[in-house]
């Protein structure tokens, strides 16, 4: 065996001069190296060797993989484009490939942008969980027992036969903000984004997922003024400086008092439209300050501390920014509305 090792480390070595294509390169390859190879075939046949040859053929035969492996390397670097130098014909002044960039999804951009505008005033970024249980996504957020939404033709329950609590796809990204304080003493303030599911039906305004940004501040003092000025700066950063905007009573179950927010429908200029509804307004969050009973479910005196909360949906936000008609535009992958952002 040793005899044929010394024969082939000649022939490989001859056989290399004649590389010069790829078309060889892969011949010369195929021919030693591959899986159905010289090389391969020898591995083979050495562990029949005896115990007294193993040694001196192993390394033998480790030597010629080692040369043949460098000879097909040095080949292959040679023939690559970079090192193969241009014909006189070479026409350098032609205009060179354009190549598709892809870019971040629209929805994405969104949401880096808000996050980017809240992390200015001093606000972190805290992801919660998609799979929640029932104790976070309602009853913390005091949430009744009788509330339509805990219905199962509004949430996705999960089968969870053997455990301890109910589980489902959070329909809200507030449950990041129960965690949030049951890990840390005040003062708090973050934003969590995120996407959420609702059993609804499927139109031009809805869809069964969709993302949010929720944002929860708690400290000594916190007063409803900060939260207006809080998103009187988020309107004027996102959506522009000359944008009134308003706040009109509401109600959720973990806020009290409780707002919605407006801004003026920048599509009609307040005029009046299909879009708006002709108020010359739209809806672009929830908010309001933090229920006592919110506080004392996560170990908070309200007494104490105070602090509000906020909550928008981002593709709604994105419809009403860009004009666009219908909220499955943003799922369908067509590639000549994503082009646009």
């Amino acid at each position: 065996m040793l005899e044929k090792i010394e024969t082939l480390k000649t022939e490989s070595l001859a056989e290399s001069e004649n590389i010069n294509s790829e078309k060889s390169l892969e011949e010369y390859r195929i021919k030693y190296l591959s899986r159905n190879g010289i090389l391969n075939s020898l591995f083979e046949d050495f562990k029949k060797v005896d115990k007294e040859s193993k040694g001196a053929t192993g390394k033998s035969l480790n030597e010629l993989k080692v040369s043949i492996q460098k000879i097909y390397d040095d080949k292959k670097a040679n023939l690559e484009p970079d090192n193969i130098a241009g014909d006189d014909t070479t026409d350098i002044t032609l205009p060179g490939r354009t190549f598709n960039k892809g870019t971040k999804h629209l929805i994405n951009q969104a949401l880096e942008e808000i996050s980017g505008i809240f992390e200015k005033i001093g606000f972190k970024v805290y992801e919660g969980f998609e799979i929640e249980d029932e104790y976070h996504n309602f009853d913390a957020l005091n949430t009744p027992d009788h509330h339509p939404s805990r219905d199962m033709q509004d949430t996705f329950y999960i089968d969870s036969k053997g455990k301890d609590r109910k589980y489902l796809l959070r329909t809200q990204t507030s449950s990041a903000q129960i965690r949030i304080m049951e890990k840390i003493k005040p003062p708090v303030r973050i934003i969590s984004p995120g996407r959420v599911f609702r059993n609804e039906d499927v139109s031009s305004r809805s869809l069964a997922f969709f993302h949010q940004v929720e944002g929860l501040y708690v400290d000594r003092n916190v007063t409803f003024s900060e939260l207006k000025g809080t998103l009187n700066y988020f309107a004027r950063e996102y959506f522009g400086d000359s944008l009134k905007t308003r706040l009109r009573p509401s109600f959720f179950p973990f806020t009290e008092p409780s707002a919605e927010m407006d801004v003026e429908c920048f599509l009609c200029k307040s005029k009046g439209c299909r879009v708006c509804k002709y108020t010359g307004w739209l809806e672009i969050l929830g908010c309001g300050m933090v229920d006592p009973n919110v506080f004392e479910t996560v170990g908070y005196d309200p007494e104490i501390f105070s602090g509000y909360a906020f909550g928008m949906g981002i593709e709604r936000t994105l419809m009403i920014k860009h004009g666009v008609p219908d909220i499955r535009l943003f799922y369908e992958n067509d590639i000549r509305f994503l082009k646009q952002f």
